[in-house]
């Protein structure tokens, strides 16, 4: 019986594997999380080096078309800076949601593995009962053997 599998283990095992997967899709959300911040950053520095640039040129004097081809440059790291804040924006929604459905899923798994706990209580239970009421029927036998004796 110990070799079967039960409902119940069938169930915690396929429920692991969902919380392991939801966990991977999780660590995957995460590194994608970290990759978009840092190239935020490198945009970000982009952006704060060109407008110094643009700054210092401008005491040190620029022509129009020099100025303009600054300001376009720095209007489309903005255009960037914007677009990759939408995508953490979306990474955000979807790593919420992820730790949303990796925490139902160990939930449920947990709720498997307390039945499954409780099963084995009273099997456990069912065993030392049958265990007592054999060794009190032997006990008994005996008792009425060693009577009969004497």
């Amino acid at each position: 019986m110990a070799n079967e599998r039960t409902p119940l283990a069938v169930l915690i095992e396929l429920s692991q594997t969902r919380v392991d997967e939801a966990g991977r899709l999780l660590a995957e959300l995460g590194t994608q999380r970290r990759q978009a911040q840092d190239q935020l950053d490198t945009l970000d520095g982009y952006r704060s080096d060109y407008t110094l640039r643009l700054q210092l040129s401008t005491q040190g004097g620029l022509s129009a078309s020099n100025y303009h081809n600054f300001r376009r440059f720095i209007a489309t790291l903005d255009e960037a800076i914007s677009q990759q804040n939408k995508i953490i924006a979306q990474i955000d929604t979807h790593l919420d949601a992820g730790r949303q459905r990796w925490t139902a899923e160990k939930r449920r798994l947990g709720s498997y593995e307390a039945l499954q706990a409780r099963q084995d209580r009273q099997a456990r239970y069912r065993e030392q009962r049958l265990e007592q009421r054999v060794s009190d029927e032997l006990s008994a036998g005996l008792h009425r053997r060693a009577r009969r004796a004497h």
